[in-house]
């Protein structure tokens, strides 16, 4: 497919093809030694093509809106019976077959250009053009159009304008296809070559152009052929030329034309080609750094000639890349992206044939666990491994799931775990990097391999031997300890530990903080434990020292000791917390508050910052009572009035406790450093917590009175309703009493007996108990529960309460008894 580039502009008028064909003679100076030979050519060229300068060229607009070439042929108007009107029709030279029969219709627009191009279109998104070889053939079809539709032929639009994406410069696709003409591939024509294809890459269309016209394995053999004539007859002009030849087409970023280049017939050529750059005062002996001082190293013996070749290809493909680099700004970002395809499919390529070699993996594995192997070949077999894990991340996933489970099944994981305890730095850096090409593709393999290291026999495990390599980096910057707290970093990390049978994710944290943490902390813990037990004679003071807190070396790597343990803090809190509280942890880590690099005050800072937003109270409570605002307060003291980082995350911390208002804490703040905080005005942070605070203590109050207030209104009322019953109990039986008549003398004593019976009848119901909270309420419905204290089983709230002013007001003041009225 071609594309076209739209342009508001009205396209430039198509040359001829007779001056295209004479554009050879007039461009190269060179040519001249030659002159008598080209113009018989040419002459030649001239009567062959005589045809062609007749025929006109039909395009069509295609469904991703772009202008295809239909053919070439002669154009008429004839009447077509079976359409029942006039029609355009193209015929192709010398088969005469149909290239185009179009209706004219009333009322299709169609469009006049520059007075060789007619524009139409079919249907919609059906666009039609033909360009024609000069204007008057042009202008003879376009009034039979004109005709047709009873329109003036000196107009060039025969109704409204053609849709935008018709609107295509219809001349630039046409002089496309004339122009690009590539010359014969001779010594003459080497300068013109070049130029056309430095001309094409600016435009997409002639690019594609320019493949087609390339892709022949025939013209590429005659340019390689002409380089090695240029090289022996010296001739660093037409070498130059070759030069840019050559890395244009690889510029073309076509796969199809990458194929032929980078054979092994023509790569080297290829190469040479590239040596001889314009821009450059000498050339680059690149062939000679391939073939001579390159050596290939066969650890294991590889007896398969096509990976072989595929393995040279793929190194020299890799060189031809560099040269290339850096890109062009005149180019896009992604130009080399087939370059770049062609080579990660020839590593994909070079992983699945040593797969499918079982022996091959099978020695090379051998070789790394077998203890009798010296050091410069387990050296060469990991630099091997280690490029063929590189070029497995190339690999589809289903591949690469075959290759891991094949490489775990060989016991890769045993052999690293020897290898990196190596005393050699270069196998241990070996090591390391195929273990992180083993993390990034299945962390929970390793891990299920940790967890089951524990019962090998070996004194160290697998995981503390990695976390020994990263205390062991002698490298000022700690490059390799970055890299493997990175890796540490993956595996704790929970968004990739998935639950399986074999490791959850429990059981891995359980293990780590079990087996690993403590190996972990024990920098942090040495050189706190020193600080603490040489306070007075500050470690400090010598910087040589590897425990001093001013010591840069030691200061980096406990700042990427507490980088993972604030990163543990935020993803695994329980675990943690147990940590924090079990060790006093928070007190060793604040004590690197003194350390004058301000990089690990903040790391320190960051940890206790990362405590708080867990928000646990129990953790609070820890800060709290070990006062670890403290060091912190001291800290921001310290550091004066400047405003730095370290000023900001102090600060934040303390906003962070105001705004999310955490009592206790800020309660311990206000009580505690208000004093010497509240001098702080620049920010309202100090002052917001004593808002907090006050606001927090006036709340308590209040809560205080009225759980007073409710709670004597609930007992008062309670005991008001006891008095109430008492007193109405009471006088029922005054009524009763009053009520029934006195019976006679020589009855009284029946009666007597009968009243009390009635009496234990009622002692043997009447008693009865109401909670309320604490405390228990007896009433009694006798006649004697009037007396209220004078029975010694009947409760009151009176004696619930003691209120002296009230018991004096009880005595004082005894209720009236009320008279009954009696009926007659």
């Amino acid at each position: 497919m071609f594309s076209c580039n739209f342009s508001d502009q009205p396209p430039q008028r198509l040359p001829s093809l007779p001056s295209q064909l004479q554009l050879p003679l007039t461009v190269n100076s060179r040519e001249t030694r030659s002159r008598a030979k080209t113009r018989a050519r040419v002459k030649r060229a001239k009567v062959a093509m005589v045809d062609e300068q007749s025929l006109a060229q039909v395009f069509f607009l295609n469904n991703d809106q772009q202008w295809e070439i239909l053919g070439k042929g002669h154009v008429s108007t004839i009447y077509v019976e079976r359409l029942q009107g006039m029609c355009l029709l193209v015929r192709s030279e010398p088969n005469g077959l149909q290239i185009l029969e179009s209706k004219i219709k009333p009322d299709t627009p169609y469009e006049r250009r520059q007075g060789t191009l007619i524009v139409w279109s079919e249907a919609e998104n059906h666009g039609m053009a033909i360009s024609f070889p000069d204007a008057a053939r042009c202008y003879e079809i376009w009034k039979d159009i004109c005709q047709v539709q009873g329109k003036d032929p000196s107009t060039d639009i025969t109704h409204d304008a053609l849709v935008e994406s018709e609107n295509e410069t219809l001349d630039d696709v046409a002089e496309t296809y004339e122009v690009l003409e590539l010359p014969d591939c001779e010594l003459g024509n080497l300068h013109q070559i070049a130029h056309l294809i430095a001309s094409a890459l600016t435009s997409s269309l002639h690019k594609e152009r320019l493949v087609l016209l390339l892709g022949n394995e025939d013209f590429i053999k005659k340019l390689l052929q002409l380089f090695h004539t240029c090289e022996d007859l010296e001739d660093t002009e037409s070498l130059h030329d070759l030069h840019d030849i050559v890395k244009g087409m690889l510029l073309l970023n076509k796969a199809s034309l990458l194929e032929i280049l980078f054979s092994d017939k023509y790569i080297m050529d290829v190469v040479g080609c590239l040596e001889y750059d314009p821009a450059l005062a000498q050339p680059k002996r690149h062939r000679e750094f391939l073939t001579q001082k390159v050596k290939f190293k066969e650890v294991i013996p590889i007896i398969d000639h096509e990976l072989l070749q595929k393995i040279h290809q793929t190194y020299r493909v890799q060189y031809i890349h560099d040269i290339l680099s850096p890109i062009p700004s005149i180019f896009e970002e992604n130009f080399l992206s087939a370059l770049t395809t062609f080579i990660l499919l020839n590593k994909g390529a070079i992983v699945n044939m040593l797969q499918e070699d079982d022996k091959f993996l099978s020695t090379v594995f051998a070789q790394l666990r077998d203890k009798t192997t010296d050091d410069d070949t387990w050296r060469e077999l990991l630099f091997f491994f280690k490029e063929f894990c590189a070029f497995s991340q190339t690999l589809h996933s289903e591949n690469r799931d075959a290759l891991f489970k094949t490489l775990r099944e060989l016991g890769i994981l045993p052999a690293l775990k020897m290898l990196m305890s190596m005393n050699d730095l270069q196998i241990r850096s070996a090591a390391t990097d195929i273990f992180t090409y083993l993390v990034e593709y299945s962390p929970s393999m390793i891990r299920e391999f940790i967890i089951e290291d524990q019962h090998s026999e070996d004194s160290i495990l697998f995981i503390n031997l990695v976390i020994q390599q990263i205390f062991c980096d002698t490298d000022p910057e700690l490059g390799s300890a970055f890299h493997l707290m990175g890796i540490l970093r993956y595996l704790l990390d929970p968004n990739n530990m998935t639950t399986s049978s074999h490791c959850e994710k429990s059981e891995f944290l359980q293990f780590f903080f079990k087996h690993c943490m403590h190996n972990f902390l024990a920098p942090l813990l040495s050189t706190t434990s020193e600080y603490i037990r040489d306070k007075d004679n500050i470690v400090g003071s010598d910087e040589n020292n590897k425990n001093c807190l001013n010591n840069y070396h030691t200061a980096q790597l406990l700042a990427l000791i507490l980088d993972l343990l604030s990163f543990c803090v935020q993803h695994h809190a329980y675990y943690m917390k147990k940590y924090i509280l079990d060790k006093d942890l928070l007190r060793k880590v604040l004590i690197l508050l003194n350390s004058k690099h301000t990089f690990l005050n903040l790391c320190a800072l960051r940890f206790m910052r990362r405590m708080i937003g867990l928000t646990d109270e129990l953790l609070n409570r820890y800060i709290i009572e070990g006062n670890f605002f403290e060091p912190v307060v001291n800290a921001l003291l310290k550091n004066g009035t400047r405003y730095n980082m370290l000023n900001s995350a102090i600060v934040e911390l303390f906003d962070y406790i105001r705004m999310e208002n955490i009592k206790s804490l800020v309660a311990h703040i206000v009580e505690k450093f208000y004093a010497t905080l509240k001098s702080i005005e620049y920010v309202q942070t100090f002052k917001g917590l004593k808002v907090k605070y006050e606001q927090e203590k006036e709340r308590q109050n209040q809560v205080g009175k009225n759980l007073c207030y409710v709670l004597y209104s609930k007992i008062f009322c309670r005991g008001s309703s006891v008095i109430e019953e008492e007193e109405e109990m009471s006088i029922n039986e005054n009524v009763k009493e009053e009520a029934v008549k006195p019976p006679p003398e020589s009855d009284f004593e029946d009666y007597f007996e009968t009243e009390k019976a009635k009496e234990n009848e009622d002692k043997v119901d009447t008693p009865s108990q109401t909670s309320f909270g604490d405390f228990k309420f007896t009433s009694s419905h006798s006649a004697d529960a009037a007396d209220g204290a004078s029975n010694p089983n009947c409760r009151s709230v009176i004696s619930l309460v003691d209120y002296s002013d009230d018991e004096e007001e009880e005595e004082d003041e005894t209720p009236p008894s009320k008279r009954p009225h009696l009926s007659p």
